[in-house]
């Protein structure tokens, strides 16, 4: 018998996400991994695994594979304050196919103990990726204003936000038609839930709402940089 596909979540999942934000540390999570992986690991599996196939019709310029878009419950602590060694969310993130991981614009969703947040965007471009975006929607500012100003993208996910300068780039006029957005340096589109959303029948259903919608923007941003990775505008 085939194993049932991925909807949701169990209330167990969040108890456990709780229990290891007041635990924090490794003694606690090795005696309770078998939690950890039956609970979140597994089932956050069987979400990707799921979007694998649905992201194909949307976002086939986008990867989902449970064995890199799940990130690892252990945090990376040599080069922060905070020396909590374990993260008290699961989460995955689908990167752009073609680029060097963690470069371009992806989707992304998280489970923690407080929310639920799902989206993605553009969140650390380096200073040419950054440029060549913004030449980008210099460029073709209309379409990026379709993305993101239609009623569907913004009833779903609101507003385009992340870090933003208070005067229009360099090089760009201050009156250009896009210059509300050449002034990002960060492009993020999602929605935060409660935490019991991950729990509701209505979870998967709502995954693949936002990612829909946040989609395009990523293939819009992914433009420019997979130009320059294979020598023609990608489309």
């Amino acid at each position: 018998m085939p194993a049932e596909r991925f909807t949701a979540f169990s209330p167990r999942a969040l108890s456990f996400l709780r229990a290891l934000k007041r635990n924090n540390d490794r003694e606690w999570f090795r005696e309770r991994k078998d939690h950890y992986e039956r609970l979140l690991r597994s089932p956050m599996t069987g979400l990707v695994e799921r979007l694998a196939d649905d992201m194909r019709q949307f976002a086939p310029h986008l990867v989902a594979d449970p064995k890199t878009a799940i990130y690892r419950i252990y945090r990376d602590t040599r080069f922060s304050d905070d020396k909590t060694p374990l993260k008290t969310n699961i989460a995955a993130s689908f990167p752009t196919r073609g680029l060097p991981k963690h470069q371009g614009a992806g989707l992304y969703l998280e489970v923690a103990p407080g929310w639920v947040w799902i989206g993605g965007g553009m969140y650390a471009p380096d200073t040419s990726q950054l440029l060549a975006v913004r030449e980008h929607i210099a460029a073709n500012h209309r379409r990026l204003r379709a993305i993101v100003e239609s009623p569907a993208f913004t009833k779903t996910v609101g507003e385009l936000h992340g870090d933003q300068l208070q005067r229009t780039p360099r090089g760009f006029a201050a009156d250009h038609p896009a210059a509300v957005y050449l002034r990002y340096r960060q492009f993020l589109a999602g929605r935060e839930f409660p935490a019991a959303f991950a729990t509701s029948r209505r979870f998967y259903a709502g995954v693949l709402d936002v990612f829909k919608q946040v989609a395009p923007l990523t293939t819009f941003l992914n433009e420019p940089l997979l130009s320059d990775q294979r020598g023609a505008p990608v489309r």
